[in-house]
Protein backbone atom coordinates (compact mmCIF):
# COMPACT_ATOMS: atom_id res chain seq x y z
CA UNK A 1 0.00 0.00 0.00
CA UNK A 2 1.47 3.58 -1.32
CA UNK A 3 1.60 5.62 1.90
CA UNK A 4 1.20 8.95 1.44
CA UNK A 5 3.35 11.28 3.96
CA UNK A 6 2.01 14.63 5.03
CA UNK A 7 4.20 17.30 2.82
CA UNK A 8 6.18 19.89 5.07
CA UNK A 9 5.40 23.50 5.21
CA UNK A 10 8.66 24.27 4.25
CA UNK A 11 8.61 21.80 1.08
CA UNK A 12 5.61 23.36 -0.69
CA UNK A 13 4.93 26.99 -0.99
CA UNK A 14 0.81 27.73 -1.69
CA UNK A 15 -0.86 30.40 -2.65
CA UNK A 16 -4.07 31.60 -1.20
CA UNK A 17 -5.50 33.99 -3.55
CA UNK A 18 -8.53 34.71 -1.26
CA UNK A 19 -6.12 35.97 1.50
CA UNK A 20 -3.47 37.82 -1.13
CA UNK A 21 -6.92 39.26 -2.10
CA UNK A 22 -8.44 40.65 1.28
CA UNK A 23 -4.78 41.85 2.35
CA UNK A 24 -4.95 43.93 -1.10
CA UNK A 25 -7.48 45.43 -0.52
CA UNK A 26 -7.15 46.43 3.30
CA UNK A 27 -4.27 48.60 1.87
CA UNK A 28 -4.43 51.64 1.27
CA UNK A 29 -2.06 51.22 -1.56
CA UNK A 30 -2.84 47.69 -3.78
CA UNK A 31 0.46 47.55 -4.73
CA UNK A 32 2.61 48.07 -1.64
CA UNK A 33 5.89 46.11 -1.23
CA UNK A 34 7.10 46.28 2.13
CA UNK A 35 5.36 49.04 3.64
CA UNK A 36 1.62 49.10 3.73
CA UNK A 37 -0.88 52.04 4.65
CA UNK A 38 -3.60 51.29 7.85
CA UNK A 39 -6.25 49.04 6.40
CA UNK A 40 -9.42 50.96 5.26
CA UNK A 41 -11.08 51.78 8.21
CA UNK A 42 -8.45 53.47 9.69
CA UNK A 43 -7.81 55.92 6.83
CA UNK A 44 -11.63 57.18 6.61
CA UNK A 45 -11.19 57.80 10.33
CA UNK A 46 -8.26 59.91 9.09
CA UNK A 47 -9.65 61.78 6.88
CA UNK A 48 -12.75 62.61 8.93
CA UNK A 49 -10.51 63.90 11.86
CA UNK A 50 -8.35 65.97 8.87
CA UNK A 51 -11.24 67.22 7.44
CA UNK A 52 -12.57 68.26 11.00
CA UNK A 53 -9.34 70.17 11.69
CA UNK A 54 -9.57 72.03 8.97
CA UNK A 55 -13.40 73.12 9.72
CA UNK A 56 -12.41 74.22 13.00
CA UNK A 57 -9.09 76.22 11.95
CA UNK A 58 -11.45 78.12 9.36
CA UNK A 59 -13.77 78.89 11.76
CA UNK A 60 -11.48 79.92 13.87
CA UNK A 61 -9.42 81.78 11.54
CA UNK A 62 -12.35 83.64 10.12
CA UNK A 63 -13.69 84.09 13.71
CA UNK A 64 -10.08 86.03 14.22
CA UNK A 65 -10.57 88.48 11.34
CA UNK A 66 -11.76 91.92 12.00
CA UNK A 67 -15.16 92.32 10.93
CA UNK A 68 -16.28 95.27 9.04
CA UNK A 69 -17.27 98.28 10.52
CA UNK A 70 -21.36 98.92 10.17
CA UNK A 71 -22.01 102.47 8.90
CA UNK A 72 -24.04 104.36 10.96
CA UNK A 73 -24.32 107.61 10.64
CA UNK A 74 -26.99 109.81 12.33
CA UNK A 75 -28.08 113.33 13.29
CA UNK A 76 -27.65 113.74 16.73
CA UNK A 77 -28.66 116.86 18.68
CA UNK A 78 -27.81 120.21 17.70
CA UNK A 79 -27.35 118.56 13.98
CA UNK A 80 -24.20 117.32 15.14
CA UNK A 81 -22.78 114.18 13.44
CA UNK A 82 -23.75 111.04 15.30
CA UNK A 83 -23.21 107.16 15.78
CA UNK A 84 -26.31 105.06 15.93
CA UNK A 85 -26.45 102.80 18.93
CA UNK A 86 -27.44 98.89 17.80
CA UNK A 87 -30.86 99.73 19.25
CA UNK A 88 -31.61 101.52 15.63
CA UNK A 89 -32.47 104.26 17.84
CA UNK A 90 -30.57 106.10 19.91
CA UNK A 91 -28.14 108.83 18.02
CA UNK A 92 -25.09 110.01 20.42
CA UNK A 93 -22.94 112.31 19.19
CA UNK A 94 -19.40 111.29 16.86
CA UNK A 95 -16.93 112.82 19.89
CA UNK A 96 -18.80 110.30 22.13
CA UNK A 97 -17.84 107.24 20.70
CA UNK A 98 -14.33 106.01 22.05
CA UNK A 99 -14.24 108.67 24.77
CA UNK A 100 -14.28 106.06 28.01
CA UNK A 101 -17.45 106.50 29.36
CA UNK A 102 -20.65 103.84 27.25
CA UNK A 103 -23.36 105.85 26.27
CA UNK A 104 -24.73 103.20 23.97
CA UNK A 105 -26.63 100.56 26.26
CA UNK A 106 -24.45 97.38 25.06
CA UNK A 107 -21.63 99.39 25.02
CA UNK A 108 -20.98 99.16 21.32
CA UNK A 109 -19.23 102.41 21.38
CA UNK A 110 -16.36 101.76 23.05
CA UNK A 111 -15.47 98.36 21.45
CA UNK A 112 -11.71 97.49 20.62
CA UNK A 113 -13.02 96.96 17.19
CA UNK A 114 -13.80 100.91 17.22
CA UNK A 115 -11.52 102.08 19.47
CA UNK A 116 -8.48 100.19 19.00
CA UNK A 117 -6.25 102.36 16.72
CA UNK A 118 -7.53 105.63 16.86
CA UNK A 119 -8.59 107.63 14.25
CA UNK A 120 -7.70 104.08 11.53
CA UNK A 121 -10.30 102.51 13.75
CA UNK A 122 -13.39 104.62 13.11
CA UNK A 123 -15.30 105.52 10.39
CA UNK A 124 -14.39 107.99 8.21
CA UNK A 125 -17.57 109.99 8.66
CA UNK A 126 -16.87 110.48 12.29
CA UNK A 127 -13.34 111.79 12.05
CA UNK A 128 -12.54 115.48 10.57
CA UNK A 129 -8.42 115.49 9.77
CA UNK A 130 -6.82 118.48 10.78
CA UNK A 131 -4.86 121.18 8.69
CA UNK A 132 -1.80 119.74 10.44
CA UNK A 133 -1.97 115.85 9.34
CA UNK A 134 -0.81 114.78 12.78
CA UNK A 135 -3.93 116.11 14.63
CA UNK A 136 -7.71 114.62 14.33
CA UNK A 137 -10.74 115.81 15.59
CA UNK A 138 -14.60 114.30 16.31
CA UNK A 139 -16.25 115.51 13.12
CA UNK A 140 -19.19 116.76 15.57
CA UNK A 141 -16.40 119.27 16.48
CA UNK A 142 -16.09 120.69 12.83
CA UNK A 143 -17.95 124.22 13.24
CA UNK A 144 -18.65 124.20 16.46
CA UNK A 145 -17.27 127.79 16.94
CA UNK A 146 -14.06 125.91 18.75
CA UNK A 147 -10.77 126.19 18.06
CA UNK A 148 -10.41 121.88 18.72
CA UNK A 149 -7.74 121.64 15.98
CA UNK A 150 -5.52 124.07 17.25
CA UNK A 151 -4.96 126.01 14.08
CA UNK A 152 -8.44 127.13 13.55
CA UNK A 153 -8.90 124.48 10.60
CA UNK A 154 -11.64 123.29 11.92
CA UNK A 155 -13.69 126.03 12.00
CA UNK A 156 -12.18 128.29 9.06
CA UNK A 157 -10.49 125.71 7.28
CA UNK A 158 -11.54 124.69 3.27
CA UNK A 159 -12.28 121.29 4.33
CA UNK A 160 -14.65 122.30 7.14
CA UNK A 161 -16.76 124.53 4.98
CA UNK A 162 -18.42 126.05 8.15
CA UNK A 163 -21.03 128.18 7.64
CA UNK A 164 -20.96 132.05 8.70
CA UNK A 165 -21.14 132.51 12.50
CA UNK A 166 -25.22 132.17 13.60
CA UNK A 167 -27.21 135.04 15.41
CA UNK A 168 -25.93 133.63 18.56
CA UNK A 169 -22.56 134.00 17.87
CA UNK A 170 -20.41 137.72 16.78
CA UNK A 171 -18.29 137.81 14.32
CA UNK A 172 -14.73 139.08 14.09
CA UNK A 173 -11.19 137.39 13.07
CA UNK A 174 -8.71 136.79 14.51
CA UNK A 175 -10.31 136.28 17.68
CA UNK A 176 -8.45 135.14 20.97
CA UNK A 177 -8.46 132.33 23.22
CA UNK A 178 -9.94 128.80 21.93
CA UNK A 179 -12.44 130.69 19.45
CA UNK A 180 -11.94 131.28 15.29
CA UNK A 181 -13.73 133.68 13.71
CA UNK A 182 -16.93 134.15 15.76
CA UNK A 183 -17.43 134.28 19.71
CA UNK A 184 -20.35 133.67 21.54
CA UNK A 185 -22.56 136.58 22.34
CA UNK A 186 -22.90 135.77 25.73
CA UNK A 187 -18.86 136.89 26.27
CA UNK A 188 -19.91 140.01 24.62
CA UNK A 189 -19.72 143.44 26.71
CA UNK A 190 -17.62 140.91 29.82
CA UNK A 191 -14.96 142.89 30.17
CA UNK A 192 -12.30 140.39 28.19
CA UNK A 193 -10.90 141.04 24.79
CA UNK A 194 -12.47 138.12 22.81
CA UNK A 195 -12.19 139.88 19.36
CA UNK A 196 -8.38 141.80 18.34
CA UNK A 197 -10.35 144.48 17.63
CA UNK A 198 -12.27 145.23 20.90
CA UNK A 199 -15.18 144.54 18.78
CA UNK A 200 -16.93 142.43 21.63
CA UNK A 201 -16.64 144.60 23.72
CA UNK A 202 -17.72 148.25 22.09
CA UNK A 203 -20.03 146.95 18.79
CA UNK A 204 -21.62 143.08 19.98
CA UNK A 205 -24.19 143.47 22.16
CA UNK A 206 -25.22 139.71 24.11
Amino acid sequence: MNKTHPQRNGDVTTFDSAKSSSEEQGCCRPRCARLCCPPRQACVVLLLLAAIAAIMGLAIALGLQPRALVNRPCVATHNWTGFLCNDRVTCIPASQVCDGTANCRNGEDEQEKLCGDLPRSLPAYLVFHCGNPEYWVYADQRCNGMNDCGDCSDEMGRLAACPPCGPAWWSCSPVHYEYCSCVPRALCRDGVQHCLSWSDEYLCRP
